[in-house]
Order: C-alpha cells, then sequence, then structure tokens
C-alpha cells in the first residue's frame, strides 16, 4: 500500500497488483471493509513485535520511538489506515490493538504518559508524511525531545 492510499485502492486495482481478477480476490475477502481489517492487524502484529523488541535495549524510550517512526514512514499508507480510519474494534482480533501499544506504557510506566507518548509520535509522523515541519528541522533531534520529556526517570 505504500505508495496508494486506502480510499485510492480498488479491490480491482489491489487484484491486479497480485496478478489475479478481482472476481478471484473475493475468493479470500468478502468484501473491502474485511481485507482492511486484515490490512491493519497485519501491521499491528508487525508494529507490535518492532516495538516490542525495541525496548529491550539501553535506551528503550529512544529505540521504540525511532522503530515507530520507521516502520510508519517505510508504508505510510498502511501507516495511515491503520491509525486514521475509524474501524469497528469487533473486527480486529480482541487485545491486539492493546498489546502493540504496550510498549508505551512500558516505557512511561504510566498510561496517561503513555498515551502522550503515543500521540506526539502519531503527530510528528502524520506531520511528516504530510510535510508540515519546516525544512530546517532538525528531526532526529525533535524526537530526541519528545522521548526524553516523556520517558520514565
Amino acid at each position: 500500500m505504500d505508495d496508494s492510499s486506502w480510499d485510492e485502492l480498488s479491490m480491482r486495482v489491489l487484484a491486479a497488483r497480485l496478478g489475479i481478477r478481482a472476481p478471484s480476490l473475493y475468493k479470500h475477502v468478502a468484501s473491502r471493509a474485511e481485507l482492511a481489517a486484515w490490512i491493519v492487524e497485519g501491521a499491528l502484529f508487525e508494529m507490535g513485535d518492532a516495538l516490542h523488541a525495541a525496548i529491550a535495549g539501553d535506551d528503550p524510550a529512544g529505540a521504540l520511538l525511532a522503530t515507530y517512526r520507521e516502520m510508519a514512514l517505510s508504508d505510510p499508507g498502511r501507516y495511515r489506515l491503520a491509525t486514521g480510519r475509524d474501524f469497528r474494534r469487533d473486527d480486529l482480533i480482541e487485545g491486539l490493538e492493546e498489546w502493540s501499544g504496550a510498549p508505551f506504557w512500558l516505557v512511561t510506566g504510566n498510561p496517561a504518559t503513555a498515551q502522550a507518548m503515543f500521540a506526539m509520535a502519531h503527530g510528528l509522523v502524520i506531520m511528516e508524511l504530510d510535510f508540515r515541519l519546516p525544512p530546517s528541522s532538525d528531526l532526529a533531534a525533535t524526537w530526541r525531545a519528545g522521548g526524553q520529556a516523556l520517558a520514565r526517570g
């Protein structure tokens, strides 16, 4: 999805990218909504695995944020789908969102601070994707400052 937004991606286009016809795609997924849920689940599993692994080192907050940023920027279409759509949570595997985001809590030790750190990370990613930060910004320093401000002391 990295070169398309979800809204631009039709089942016909997706089938063509997979080298099959659109009717064949419906043998595997019942609807576009089901496909979106599968994509989001895959994104959450990958992000969660990477974030849980990232916090094992000497600088858990820095590694967490660097990994989050890298994964989000590597596939913007999938990132936006996973974080920007209003999914019915019952379409996702129960507990998956909480598990994938748990490293934010593990790094901060506080639910409110974990939400603040996630909000900072998500906001910075969206601003980078939308080219809303000044070109002269030292983004590495911005990410470091955010992590240091919010990490457990």
